[in-house]
């Protein structure tokens, strides 16, 4: 890769990361985006998923039509404008060693920014460069952090595509996901009687007891190789000397095999119903899904094209499942085909997370191979 692009693609990361952009606050990394996409000479545009979302930002499109007499499969590149919340100021710092790190003790925002720049940087040098290409679809999505919400209101019948890559897996460059987890979120709200805790306990029914003993039933964590629960937030009651009088909670599951995470909630919501009675509290609940699973198999063109451009750029790759969700799983829900690919990104969502410059200049290499290998393959 030139020098000069590496230095525009470092200052570029740098700037993203620096900007927080916590779900529904995406205004001004899509700014920022749209700025270089005109910069470019492209055209693009926003949908109304802002308003929709209750956010700031909506999802951002850019088509580059395929170059005169280029045959192959054109493709659709996805990244996520939104972070986890920041906790303090973020201070994006290129060390001696290569790496870029948070010097404020919070995230990065290597996940989805890193991503971000190496899309951009690949069309960069496609445009620059006058490469041939069979068609290239950009997509910046907002909200993806608290359930792919962006990526759920885009209108998926505006892609020319029907494959598609993300770069959304916190790994080594060459691990290509297979597959990811169906999710469910449940919000339970355990309602019991108020009284003095000291004068007349006697006379209450403690929420927070009936929901601890709900929880504590559970079965939480790695529930076996495809399959996970949690709990993640609880509150109640008004005062220390009140007995509670509700208390509510959040969890989840997820798990490969959708039947399992059926099964795992139903299980829950007849714990917590037990747990309510034994305590002479009632107890309201909601399930919702939070993302549709997928599992792609080695064989698939998708894979195939992902395992060619990392062979080419000099990767090894390898195989996984992700316990998470990202873009893939709702345009694989869809009927498009779309590979998460790691970018490596590591200790994401944490104050230790980093990302070396050489995996964000791999990524640029990877993607234009990517670009190269659908150029060649025929369209499926």
């Amino acid at each position: 890769m030139q020098q000069l692009l590496t230095s525009a693609l470092l200052d570029l990361f740098v700037e993203l990361c620096a900007i927080p952009s916590p779900s529904g606050q995406e205004r001004t990394v899509a700014d920022r985006v749209g700025a270089y996409l005109t910069a470019l000479g492209l055209e693009w545009d926003e949908d109304d998923a802002a308003s929709r979302l209750d956010g700031d930002a909506g999802n951002l499109y850019c088509r580059i039509p395929p170059t005169s007499g280029a045959g192959g499969t054109p493709i659709f590149l996805c990244a996520h404008t939104d972070t986890v919340p920041p906790e303090a100021a973020i201070e994006p710092l290129v060390g001696e060693d290569g790496v870029v790190r948070n010097a404020a003790g919070t995230i990065l925002g290597s996940d989805n920014k890193a991503a971000i720049v190496a899309m951009l940087g690949a069309v960069r040098t496609i445009l620059d460069e006058g490469r041939q290409h069979a068609g290239i679809e950009l997509l910046f999505t907002p909200q993806e952090e608290i359930g792919l919400r962006g990526a759920e209101a885009f209108d998926h019948t505006r892609l020319h595509a029907r494959t598609g890559f993300v770069y959304d897996q916190g790994a080594p460059i060459g691990e290509v996901v297979l597959g990811a987890p169906h999710g469910r979120v449940l919000d339970f709200r355990f309602h019991g009687r108020a009284a003095h805790a000291g004068m007349n306990p006697e006379d209450g029914r403690s929420a927070i007891a009936a929901a601890s003993r709900a929880i504590a039933d559970f079965r939480l964590g790695r529930i076996d190789e495809e399959t996970s629960a949690s709990v993640g937030v609880i509150a109640g009651g008004t005062a220390r000397n009140v007995v509670p009088e509700w208390c509510t909670f959040q969890a989840e599951v997820r798990s490969h095999d959708e039947s399992k995470a059926v099964e795992l909630v139903r299980e829950m919501l007849e714990t917590a119903g037990f747990s309510a009675s034994l305590a002479d509290c009632e107890v309201s609940s909601e399930v919702r899904p939070s993302f549709p699973g997928y599992r792609l198999r080695e064989s698939d063109p998708p894979v195939r094209l992902a395992v060619e451009a990392l062979e080419r750029t000099g990767y090894t790759p390898s195989y996984a499942l992700s316990g998470g969700g990202a873009d893939a799983n709702v345009f694989n829900a869809r009927g498009l085909r779309c590979v998460n690919l790691a970018n490596g990104m590591a200790e994401i969502h944490t104050p230790d997370e980093h990302i070396s410059v050489a995996d964000l200049e791999g990524m640029v290499d990877v993607t234009l191979a990517l670009v190269d290998a659908a150029r060649e393959t025929s369209s499926s």
